[in-house]
């Protein structure tokens, strides 16, 4: 049995293949050690198939919250004698352009911490400062004396001329230190970058490698895969090595599974809104997944390849509350799994967005996570009273306006992704999931005039699906010196095939089958006297790749002016068969199992049919406002729209 994992920040998501068949499970996450909940889990699914667990491939956000709440390793970092502040000085970018209170980022290496070491390679490899053995003494001695559990390398040209990197590491080698090598976790050029991309591996790997090694212990009879920001698997084993590219691990198996389930019944060009417990991510994808090299985490740069996903503070436990001049505001703090939502009635005292739904209409208390987790919906109109009294609102009224500014919040994400990127929405499909994303998309494709919802039948693990569809992935890069490297057809080749060589070499290693692998090759192009570059697929006609694409993102193209690059990229995959989705067996007639009241205006309550997900029939139709409930999810459909069902079970929302 092959069992991919979600953790999530209120639950942890299961999708198991047993013998072809694709089963679904959910717990409640433990955040303050997550392996609880995924053991429970397997424990739970084992027991119930009666088949050993072969296989687990973990979405994590073990790095991703090790690095918010500043609990990573403690970090030294070594860097060429002059460029010891590089990582606190950063671009001279503001985020903020006329803010004068803006607080800069904080580290997470102390300045005391850095050290610059004698040496320095220039740009064409000529060796200016040597490297010496007296200074790599020193370098040995301060770092033994510091004490961290990791040390970033990063020097001046190390992309190109790895040498001096590689002789630190092999002194220190004996310290039983984790060593980050900015030329093997990043070579390329632009070294505050570099540096920080190097910085925060080694300030995570610690963490992630302790994690995936107890894991490990715990489940002995499997192999485990880790789901990458890339949106391809990672061997356990490798983790350490490749912490950083885990930072968006869960969100990136939600766009993969999003984008499988929409090629399933013909859509390519898709807009991805996960939304779980804690926050909400969205993602566009124009027949694949986009990706960025452009990734800043609270302003420290990730500058790897990973899709592109913009992430708001905007979940089913986002708390509402009122800022110091008046207005409603909800979000980014979360109530978290622990107390959860005043609902829950685990001690929640502040309301939520599921509080809102909650008196809304739009939870059915009884129903919640296929009724094996009751809600109390008279601890979430208690939670919104109070909280609204003061300001003389209803708590439905502050029940409304709590949904109304989760739409606005989710509006402005969807834009971010699609027209400030060039792209129409009307063009594109949106695709819910997560266990609350159904409740707010038919309202958001009214906003942005988005044609269609398609809200995937597994939508409330649609994560874990996603990663169970996943392949292994491996990216590597070779960094090239512009204006100096030739932009030749030759040229670029043969840095590939070294590319493709290591990378055969490394995949070996890990065990994996060489007639499996499948090679994708990129090369960076810009015109010369340009700042940022263009990644395009290396073939025969990769120039005029380039120009092509350098129209589309920016209304033009410089045929005459000379190219230069950058870089030249290469992603292996090991092929693996897709799991084939189930067929939808629903049931024999349209019938409501039940009725609610949905508050659809101003204290007014429409008597609506509440449908079982698993029993609609196959193309069935129905118009709004109605509710379909699943054991993890829930879809409202509003008035004026209507809602078809496929026969994989998935549900299309349209207006009409």
């Amino acid at each position: 049995m092959r069992v991919a994992v979600d953790t999530g920040g209120t639950f942890t998501d299961f999708v198991a293949e047993a013998e072809g068949v694709l089963l679904t499970h959910k717990v409640p996450s433990t955040p303050e050690d997550p392996s609880r909940a995924i053991l429970r889990g397997l424990s739970e699914l084992a027991e119930r198939t009666g088949e050993p667990v072969a296989e687990v491939l973990h979405g994590t956000t073990v790095g991703t919250n090790a690095f918010l709440t500043r609990r990573g390793a403690r970090v030294a970092l070594l860097t060429t004698r002059g460029f010891e502040d590089v990582v606190f000085i950063g671009r001279q970018a503001r985020p903020a352009l006329y803010d004068f209170m803006v607080e800069k980022p904080r580290p997470v290496v102390a300045r005391s911490l850095v050290l610059g070491v004698r040496e320095r390679v220039l740009a064409d490899g000529t060796v200016e400062v040597p490297l010496t053995g007296e200074e790599l003494e020193r370098v040995r001695t301060w770092v033994k004396n510091r004490r961290p559990e990791a040390v970033a390398v990063c020097f001046l040209h190390a992309y190109a001329f790895p040498e001096h990197e590689r002789r630190v590491a092999r002194v220190l080698a004996d310290l039983g230190l984790h060593i980050s090598l900015s030329s093997e976790v990043r070579p390329e050029f632009r070294e505050f970058e570099r540096t920080s991309t190097t910085l925060l591996n080694a300030y995570l790997a610690p963490v992630m490698g302790r994690y995936v090694r107890n894991l490990a212990a715990a489940l002995p009879e499997s192999r485990i895969f880790i789901m990458q920001s890339n949106g391809g698997l990672m061997p356990a084993e490798a983790v350490e090595a490749r912490a950083v590219t885990t930072l968006l691990s869960g969100p990136a198996g939600g766009v993969m599974g999003a984008l499988a389930v929409a090629r399933k019944v013909g859509f390519e060009r898709i807009i991805t809104l996960d939304m779980g417990g804690t926050s909400t991510d969205v993602s566009l994808c124009d027949g694949a997944p986009t990706y960025t090299r452009e990734y800043e985490i609270e302003g420290h740069p990730v500058a790897l390849p990973l899709i592109d996903i913009h992430t708001i503070g905007a979940g089913g436990g986002s708390l509402a509350w009122f800022d110091a001049g008046g207005a409603l505001r909800v979000g980014p703090q979360s109530a978290g799994a622990d107390p959860g939502p005043a609902c829950y009635g685990r001690g929640g005292t502040r309301p939520t967005v599921t509080d809102a739904h909650v008196l809304a209409g739009r939870l059915l208390p009884h129903r919640f996570l296929g009724g094996r987790m009751p809600l109390h919906p008279e601890r979430a109109t208690r939670a919104l009273a109070e909280t609204g009294a003061p300001r003389g609102l209803s708590p439905e009224a502050l029940a409304r306006a709590i949904i109304e500014i989760t739409n606005t919040n989710m509006e402005t994400a969807l834009r971010r992704v699609s027209l400030e990127r060039g792209y129409d929405p009307r063009e594109f499909v949106l695709v819910a999931f997560g266990g609350a994303g159904a409740l707010h998309a038919a309202e958001l494709t009214e906003r942005l005039a988005i044609p269609r919802v398609l809200v995937p039948r597994l939508s409330g693990v649609l994560s874990a699906l996603g990663i169970l569809t996943a392949e292994p992935r491996f990216d590597f890069t070779a960094g090239l010196r512009p204006s100096r490297d030739p932009v030749s057809r030759e040229f670029l080749a043969a840095r590939l095939a070294a590319l493709r060589e290591k990378a055969r070499e490394e995949i070996r290693r890990l065990g994996f089958p060489e007639g499996d692998l499948s090679f994708r090759e990129f090369v960076d192009l810009r015109y010369r006297g340009q700042s940022f570059e263009i990644t395009v697929p290396f073939g025969p006609d990769f120039e005029e790749a380039f120009h092509r694409e350098h129209e589309r993102l920016y209304g033009f193209r410089l045929p005459e002016k000379p190219l230069e690059a950058t870089a030249v990229r290469l992603s292996a995959t090991v092929c693996r068969p897709v799991p084939e989705l189930p067929p939808f067996r629903g049931g024999e007639g349209l019938r409501p199992v039940e009725h609610t009241g949905l508050l659809v205006g101003k204290g007014r309550r429409l008597r609506s049919p509440v449908y079982l997900w698993e029993e609609l029939p196959v193309e069935a139709e129905f118009s709004g406002p109605a509710l379909v409930v699943s054991d993890f999810a829930t879809v409202y459909l509003p008035p004026g729209f209507r809602a078809a069902c496929d026969r994989y079970g998935n549900l299309h929302l349209y207006r009409f």
